[in-house]
């Protein structure tokens, strides 16, 4: 297999780096406010987002960066603000892969940049902006109140 470019491992750096900041941002928020739907389901699927980035890391010979977000992301004052949050953030992290899918012809690298594009506008961003929605609708408690668990065998 033939050497990355720099532009190519500036790709897979900065997509990593925005897959550990998310999944430390979500794993905050389940530690706030308890094992919360979307914040479970998403931060699962930022893990697998890791893994598929890490993989390449590994495919291409790339030491890997350790994740330096845990215990340095926002936190939230409420499940609303924080899933406001995230259709900001999944907004932007969808224009990033739009940038990044630009900067290499590497199929491997542009099939996962795709998928995890997709993840984040197709199932992400749709799960936030449900989550804000019910949150003004709930009004001024908005979705802190009582955060609903997930339960074994659901989900």
């Amino acid at each position: 297999m033939s050497k990355l470019n720099d532009s190519e491992v500036q790709v897979l750096h900065e997509a990593l780096d925005d897959e550990y900041r998310a999944w430390a941002t979500y794993d905050q928020v389940v530690a706030d406010f308890g094992e919360v739907r979307p914040f479970i389901n998403i931060r699962e699927a930022e893990g697998r987002h890791m893994r598929a980035l890490l993989g390449l890391f590994e495919r291409y010979g790339l030491t890997a960066p350790a994740n330096p977000w845990s215990g340095k992301v926002e936190r939230y004052r409420s499940l609303q603000a924080a899933c406001e949050a995230g259709v900001v953030a999944e907004t932007a992290n969808g224009e990033m892969y739009e940038r990044l899918l630009a900067l290499t012809q590497r199929d491997d690298i542009l099939e996962v940049l795709r998928r995890l594009q997709q993840a984040s506008q197709q199932r992400h961003l749709p799960a936030f902006q449900r989550g804000a929605q019910r949150g003004r609708q709930a009004g001024a408690e908005g979705l802190g109140g009582q955060p609903r668990a997930r339960r074994r065998g659901q989900g």
